[in-house]
């Protein structure tokens, strides 16, 4: 029951992972751990990504990651253990760490612990990549070990978003507006589909809300591709996009533009 309860903190609570460190589960749901250069925020990055989400995004790259009872239960020392390895190369890429998944704010409590402990432990640059679905669920507390927001904002016409991800767009919006209250950096991503998000109405909406928040310090077009398929064959569900192209250059190029004629820096 305390853990119930501590994993529904309101967006308000004011006490540090620390302080509440005895109410907090030592284990989380990982899917796995790995390292990168250029897709999950600054530098190189030791990435983790914790299992299950809310949503069920048709070009999902990792549908292996849907259901939190498919990962492996990890207690955050070990997570922190094995990025300690590689501090000196991540901090010398100017680099750091970053929480994705799945979507880490099902599991706010493991989460918080984990960006403390390499913020405060290890001295990493954080990030949290997430679809602001859930973004109630991250206490004042875990935004303030969040040096970057990786936010998802995957459409800006309603029915195109619940057609994608299967929910609705408002607590997404809600969530950047309060990021943008505390001044919170924030990284915008959004996929470009060809026949799906990429109707210019739809591209200038996600541009124009996002130059309005005044914390928006980059945007990243993703052009859609196919290389979760398998995933998806393997699991047994269809790729409903399997007959969906990647998008050309040239409109990669056009929807860049977009958000670049809104001042923001799109990449």
């Amino acid at each position: 029951m305390t853990v119930l309860l501590t994993q529904n903190l309101g967006a308000n609570d004011a006490a540090t992972p620390a302080a509440a460190a005895t109410h907090r589960p030592i284990e989380g749901s990982v899917h796995s751990w790995d390292l990168s250069t250029g897709v999950d925020g600054p530098g190189s990055r030791f990435v983790t990504f914790l299992s299950g989400c809310p949503l069920t995004c048709l070009y999902c790259h990792n549908p292996d990651t849907w259901r939190m009872r498919d990962g492996k239960r990890t207690p955050v020392g070990a997570i922190v253990a094995e990025a300690a390895k590689y501090t000196r190369f991540i901090e010398a890429a100017g680099g750091g760490a970053t929480i994705s998944g799945g979507e880490p704010l099902l599991q706010p409590v493991f989460a918080g612990e984990l960006l403390h402990r390499l913020k405060h432990e290890l001295g990493l640059h954080t990030a949290l990549d997430t679809s602001g679905f859930l973004g109630v669920r991250a206490t004042d507390a875990l935004l303030r070990d969040v040096d970057l927001v990786l936010l998802d904002i995957k459409s800006w016409d309603r029915a195109t978003y619940r057609k994608v991800t299967g929910r609705p767009l408002q607590p997404t919006l809600d969530f950047a507006r309060r990021l943008a209250d505390r001044g919170q950096d924030v990284w915008v991503r959004f996929v470009l589909v060809p026949g799906l998000t990429d109707d210019p109405g739809n591209i200038e909406g996600v541009a124009a809300f996002a130059a309005s928040l005044g914390n928006v310090s980059r945007v990243d077009v993703l052009p859609f591709h196919k290389l979760g398929e398998a995933k998806w064959q393997a699991l047994g569900t269809p790729f409903a996009l399997h007959d969906t192209p990647a998008p050309t250059a040239e409109e990669v190029g056009r929807a860049k533009a977009v958000f670049a004629s809104h001042g923001l820096t799109a990449v």
